[in-house]
């Protein structure tokens, strides 16, 4: 098979060497020497698709946005398949990162996937319909797994409220690799069947949110009581979470693997959490956390403005002034 005069074969040794000390480095965190290892292993093999894949990965790795789309141009140029590569996935994100939308949408239906029409080829391609999905913050730090929907193949607005820890809010939208790293189980309705959604990892954020996130701590008599608060945020198109039962703490093996989202629910100790005193693992969000014994203290994080955030409270203890308090409000990130 001839690609611009040249006959394609297999890489050299030398190639292999080099891209196999390259990518060890890559695990190791040393972009710079991985980098110029993949630039001699493109040097001595510019016609593979491979050389310049590789290339895009690392500056992907790096945010580096500019070089990962020129080198994934160069790899996607020398494919030798249709649709479907993987090359075009980088591609895609890359140009997302970038905002060169008609870019973008030409990745994804490179890739396969279907893009709607409607509208101007240079807005973003939006109404693909991708459903929800969980993302893992800060992936190589304090993980922690959200939830959120999909605005397109590359980004997700994140729905839960994270934790302070993670440094992120809700309603931020991240930029997210291609590959799953884990799934979540939830309970598809009164069939009894299941659901599994994708956990995606965090490159990067890419709208910031400015909603502040507070947490609070309420005195809610029953569920009922804790779910009001939750939907009057809701209405007033913000949102609460009872991170009391919202939350757990897993071991990074348990969090990148299949998980029931509510799995460990009730008074028995979570068998997946399997963090130690001072040493805690990822977090993770439940799609819903309802245990036998209720206990009616509960740590709760609020994403409002500061101008509505104590209304919101004020109303939903007004609604029922025997069975809700609150008290010790605090704005965390």
């Amino acid at each position: 098979m001839r690609i611009f005069g040249k006959v394609r074969h297999r890489p050299s040794a030398s190639w292999r060497q080099a891209t196999d000390r390259a990518f060890t480095l890559i695990g190791d965190g040393r972009y710079e020497d991985a980098g110029a290892l993949l630039t001699r292993a493109a040097d001595m093999e510019p016609w593979l698709s491979e050389s310049w894949f590789n290339l895009a990965l690392l500056h992907k790795f790096r945010h580096d946005w500019e070089q990962a789309r020129a080198a994934g141009l160069r790899a996607v140029a020398l494919l030798d398949r249709e649709t479907g590569a993987p090359d075009w996935w980088n591609v895609g994100i890359a140009a997302t990162a970038l905002q060169d939308w008609p870019l973008a949408r030409r990745a994804w239906q490179a890739y396969g996937l279907k893009v709607p029409t409607e509208g101007s080829p240079s807005a973003e391609p939006t109404g693909m319909a991708l459903g929800s999905a969980a993302v893992r913050l800060s992936p190589e730090g304090e993980a922690e797994v959200v939830w959120g929907r999909r605005l397109d193949p590359a980004r997700i607005e994140v729905l839960s409220i994270p934790l302070p820890s993670s440094g992120r809010r809700w309603g931020e939208v991240v930029l997210h690799d291609g590959v799953p790293h884990g799934e979540r189980i939830t309970a598809a309705g009164a069939d009894g069947g299941t659901r599994a959604f994708p956990v995606f990892d965090e490159i990067e954020l890419w709208a910031p949110s400015p909603v502040p996130t507070w947490v609070v701590l309420l005195e809610a008599a029953t569920e009922d009581d804790r779910d009001a608060l939750e939907r009057l945020a809701a209405d007033a198109g913000f949102a609460a979470e009872d991170w009391s039962s919202s939350v757990r703490l897993l071991c990074r093996t348990c969090s990148e693997s299949r998980m029931p989202s509510d799995e460990g629910d009730g008074e028995h100790m979570d068998p997946h959490d399997h963090s130690e005193p001072g040493h805690p693992g990822p977090l993770g969000h439940r799609t819903a956390g309802s245990g036998s014994l209720w206990v009616p203290e509960r740590e709760c994080g609020i994403a409002a403005p500061s101008a509505l955030v104590r209304g919101l409270l004020d109303g939903w203890v007004a609604d029922s002034p025997d069975t809700r308090e609150w008290r010790d409000l605090e704005e965390v990130c």
